[in-house]
């Protein structure tokens, strides 16, 4: 299975956003003081953005979350999800919820911290050293719940996580087995500092540029690699580049938010519906996800990329000077990267 390219619709967009608007104009007196009474409210529907294909995993959870709202509160609230970036891109989707434009959004994590500096831990390099440390903090960690309620009056709150995967290095033939591996690799990051001094403490040379000029530059050599995880590599990638080392130097989760001014508007039950749904579908995204990951492996093995597993401490000790760095900042940050690292087994 390939992963369709994501494509804007501004007409579309600025169409729906119109409508929302009307909507929630009409919304607000129908159920204003439903929350605060806890009794029956006005049937509400929701409407929630993000940026991906209907055939990818994350969209499948949207739906079942959806689907579970619905049936949870005997149909007394739905959430209509719009994929495909139909309402906008990660920034612009994140104000209209903070403005309460829109009432709902799937965006990452590293999306969110241009608006709430604590957002940034989810980026930090080896924060998670594997997979099971990560779904064991972002399970039961009282720094994440913290991170994601903290918001609520800056317009937005966080009720749910979905699974995104690892980022790891992937070259257009070289294994990376440590950081002397990656000395004048140079490899295509996002254009954030965090990533840039990431590939640096890794031994790499970073080179900033957009997600939709990596296939070109590793095709012309401009690049010698890039780093994400394998549904990227699927997506056309994996026709030049042929070796993935997993480092997973980034566990970043996908993040589910609604706008205060939605939410406060909600009856109690409606609220629990929601709530129960999100961790549900966040639950059941861990298998969508193994299997969608699978099966991107199975077709990339076809088109001849190799995948290597590695032994990551060299890596993990590389990035040490980072996690020096994050946690001298404040009391905040050392906080919630201790909490972090307590749930490590």
């Amino acid at each position: 299975m390939k992963m369709k390219k994501l494509f804007s619709m501004a007409a579309t967009g600025i169409l729906s956003i119109s409508l929302l608007a009307a909507c929630g104009a009409n919304s607000e007196s129908e159920n204003a003081g439903n929350a605060e009474s806890g009794g029956s409210a006005e049937a509400v529907s929701l409407r929630l953005a993000h940026n991906q294909p209907e055939d990818h995993p994350v969209h499948t959870s949207l739906m079942e979350l959806s689907k579970l709202t619905e049936e949870n509160s005997d149909g007394n609230a739905k959430i209509e999800v719009f994929p495909n970036g139909q309402l906008g891109q990660e920034r612009d989707v994140i104000e209209l919820v903070k403005s309460g434009t829109l009432d709902m959004a799937k965006v990452s994590a590293s999306a969110l911290e241009a608006f709430d500096s604590n957002y940034a831990i989810f980026s930090l390099p080896y924060v998670f050293q594997s997979k099971e440390h990560y779904h064991h903090v972002m399970d039961n960690s009282e720094a994440v719940q913290e991170i994601f309620q903290g918001t609520k009056d800056d317009g937005y709150v966080a009720i749910g996580w979905y699974d995104a995967g690892q980022r790891s290095i992937y070259t257009v033939d070289k294994k990376v087995e440590t950081p002397a591996d990656m000395k004048g690799l140079k490899i295509r990051v996002q254009e954030s500092p965090t990533s840039i001094a990431m590939i640096e403490a890794m031994g790499g040379s970073p080179t900033p540029m957009s997600y939709g000029e990596v296939y070109t530059s590793l095709q012309q050599g401009v690049i010698d690699g890039a780093e994400n995880n394998e549904g990227a590599l699927a997506n056309g990638h994996g026709e030049v580049a042929k070796a993935y080392t997993y480092t997973e130097h980034q566990y970043v989760p996908d993040v589910v938010i609604v706008s205060t001014a939605a939410w406060d508007k909600l009856s109690e039950d409606q609220q629990k519906a929601i709530q129960d749904a999100a961790n549900a579908s966040t639950e059941s995204h861990k298998d969508v996800w193994t299997t969608a990951i699978d099966g991107y492996i199975k077709e990339l093995e076809g088109m001849g990329v190799n995948f290597y597993t590695i032994d990551k401490k060299a890596f993990i000790d590389a990035a040490t000077p980072l996690h020096e760095k994050y946690t001298a900042e404040n009391e905040t940050n050392k906080k919630y990267f201790d909490d972090f690292q307590s749930h490590l087994k």
